[in-house]
């Protein structure tokens, strides 16, 4: 099979998380080949007529999608399924109503609230609440950024006086943020993927904040993720084990995964990010439609965990296009 890997080309040559698209790319197409697929690259940006002319010269089999964002913005990673759907070319991971829905984070809260799933509470510039009203400590976070960008130690507003300068500041410098109660409990990423025979909920991960000082906040911030030299980078642990008396939030977990998936019309392959407080309410945090997928990611870690390699993730994915 002719398959083309499409990919967001890099804009910060600098910057880590921008940069990972491109072990991504390598990894996919190792596997592709050990596949026996004949593969090609494009690296895609704005110029969507260069992409649309690639794609009718190459008459692809199939695309596998690894756009994580368009120079530089997330918000346009849906232009390209979009007109992969017009051309009617077969590609992987979500469809680009979702990546359009679920990249715009307030967007998903407001539809988590309107299928009664469980959510933190959260407001915008536009829905200022007045007074002190608002569930303190709550946390800024991008709109419609991932990768933990905008997210540090000063994110976590303590004092409600604070709030709407620090919103203020934070949007002219990550774009559009919004505010969201901070739930100070457990963290828990949960990878889905679709499978010929339906979704499947890959094992649990709970995010372990280790050694952390009691007045550090503990939060997946953007060290944790990329910094290597980082405390937070060596502090913040993925497990899968867990106790006998977790088996029934692992349900819980399970089952709100599924309905999420469901409700949310998802394909492909997502992961979900919760947090759960000492009463173990579950709080649905975000949806990430087609997450990273290099090999030291969270995603691969769970298909890991169930017992497949790279090749046999890449392969799922691949007999689950759209």
């Amino acid at each position: 099979m002719k398959v083309l890997i499409v990919y967001n080309l890099p804009t910060d040559q600098n910057s880590a998380d921008d940069l990972d698209v491109l072990a991504q790319v390598d990894a996919v197409k190792e596997s592709l080949t050990e596949l026996n697929h004949t593969v090609f690259e494009f690296g895609a940006d704005l110029n969507l007529d260069q992409f649309k002319n690639e794609i009718l010269k190459l008459k692809p089999d199939l695309v596998f999608n690894l756009v994580e964002a368009l120079i530089g913005v997330e918000a346009y990673m849906h232009f390209v399924p979009q007109m992969l759907e017009k051309l009617n070319i077969p590609f992987t991971g979500g469809s680009s109503q979702s990546l359009f829905v679920t990249t715009d984070k307030v967007f998903t809260k407001k539809m988590f609230d309107q299928q009664k799933i469980l959510t933190p509470k959260w407001f915008t510039s536009n829905n200022f609440p007045e007074g002190n009203s608002f569930p303190m400590p709550s946390i800024i976070k991008p709109i419609s950024v991932d990768a933990s960008v905008g997210l540090d130690d000063s994110s976590i507003i303590y004092d409600a006086k604070n709030m709407e300068e620090e919103l203020k500041i934070r949007t002219e410098k990550y774009g559009e943020c919004f505010v969201e109660e901070f739930i100070d409990g457990r963290e828990f990423n949960i990878s889905i993927i679709e499978t010929v025979n339906g979704p499947l909920v890959l094992p649990i991960a709970e995010i372990r904040f280790e050694n952390f000082p009691l007045d550090k906040a503990k939060i997946v911030n953007y060290d944790a993720k990329w910094n290597e030299d980082s405390f937070e980078y060596h502090n913040t642990v993925r497990h899968f084990d867990f106790e006998k008396e977790d088996e029934k939030l692992l349900g819980e977990l399970k089952k709100i995964t599924l309905e999420i998936w469901n409700k949310f019309e998802l394909k492909g392959y997502v992961r979900v990010d919760y947090r759960v407080d000492e009463q173990n309410n579950i709080y649905a945090l975000e949806i990430n439609v087609n997450p990273c997928i290099s090999p030291d990611s969270g995603f691969f870690a769970a298909c890991e965990k169930y017992g497949w390699n790279y090749t046999k993730m890449v392969e799922t994915i691949l007999n689950s296009t759209n």
